[in-house]
């Protein structure tokens, strides 16, 4: 059995109460999910308001500071907690009316430390698997096959307890995949790893979008991470929606030229700025590379000829991409 297929059909296996039959149909068309007009209060506090926003399938990165309300609305898409007002939609299905239907064919990776330190990643796995409509032996298969792709086949049946911080979130990861859902809702999924741990799981993540063809809700308040996965991303801001964009639009190519020169980098931005080149960033001491606007067709022949003049090489010139870390800040004020 394959991660990214689904099991065949048994007897055995659960059905979805409450959902027609044509459903893996439904789930494919339109966009992953919708809020309409999500609003969410405790008390007087507000953890979202009035939040109206599609997200598309494949890999979608919710950003927002820590309290911006972003597990808030993964609990309420997944039927958990109930909306004050408005609605959402998971795959098409009503987060208020069907959320055990949704559980059923959506994965969740908590943020929190959850996992029980006394059984093995393969029991729980196997237990999660069934819990999701599996018969015994096809969900040892599956939590074999998936213990194997987050990275633990060799660790799993060891007792989560003695895991590191790493190999718990692989846990958490393999238990929302195993039932090969459509969707996984992945809540901080980084948390506590280290710059290596941090790389692995945002491959694995990767992965589950490109490879498997499973989309992604990840969350998190680390901007570059979500640069390097996500084909989509959204914005909040203390439970307003700030943007919602495709990553490419987010980091589309900026007005600015990035130049890096061999050496003497202070008198080339002298001589442009005597030929009339906006220099956008000097170079920071020491540095050799600095950036210009790109007003004209005419700035790279500036540039050429200031550093040809002065007899220094030209290392690179390049049209310099924005970051979603503009994005965010454009967004927050």
């Amino acid at each position: 059995m394959e991660l990214g297929r689904p099991p065949s059909p048994s007897p055995g296996a659960a059905t979805l109460p409450g959902v027609t039959a044509p459903l893996a149909g439904a789930l494919a068309d339109g966009p992953a999910i919708v809020a309409r007009g999500v609003t969410k209060q405790f008390g007087t506090v507000t953890a979202l308001s009035d939040l109206t926003v599609e997200m598309p399938t494949g890999v979608v990165g919710l950003v927002g500071a820590n309290g911006a309300g972003k597990s808030t609305l993964i609990k309420i898409l997944l039927g958990l907690l109930p909306p004050t007002s408005g609605e959402a939609r998971i795959l098409g299905l009503d987060s208020a009316r069907d959320g055990l239907a949704i559980r059923q064919v959506v994965g969740y990776m908590p943020e929190s430390d959850c996992l029980p330190p006394d059984v093995s990643a393969t029991e729980l796995v196997v237990h999660l698997a069934r819990m999701s409509g599996l018969p015994g032996a096809a969900a040892r298969e599956r939590a074999a096959d998936t213990l194997r792709h987050v990275g633990l086949y060799e660790e799993r049946y060891r007792p989560i307890g003695g895991y590191s911080t790493g190999m718990k979130q692989r846990v958490k990861l393999a238990q929302a995949l195993v039932h090969d859902p459509r969707l996984v809702l992945l809540d901080e999924p980084t948390n506590g790893l280290d710059p290596a741990g941090r790389d692995e799981m945002l491959e694995l993540i990767r992965r589950i979008g490109t490879e498997f063809g499973i989309s992604v809700l990840v969350t998190s308040h680390l901007l570059g991470e979500l640069e390097r996965i996500a084909d989509h991303v959204v914005v909040i801001e203390a439970g307003v929606l700030q943007r919602s964009t495709s990553t490419a639009e987010a980091t589309a190519l900026s007005g600015a030229l990035v130049v890096e020169v061999t050496e003497r980098a202070d008198e080339v931005v002298a001589r442009l700025r005597a030929a009339g080149v906006r220099v956008e960033q000097a170079p920071d001491a020491g540095g050799q590379h600095f950036a210009v606007d790109l007003t004209d067709e005419t700035v790279p022949d500036a540039v050429t000829a200031a550093a040809a003049d002065l007899g220094v090489g030209l290392v690179r010139m390049q049209r310099r991409r924005h970051h979603l870390t503009e994005l965010f800040r454009e967004a927050a004020r």
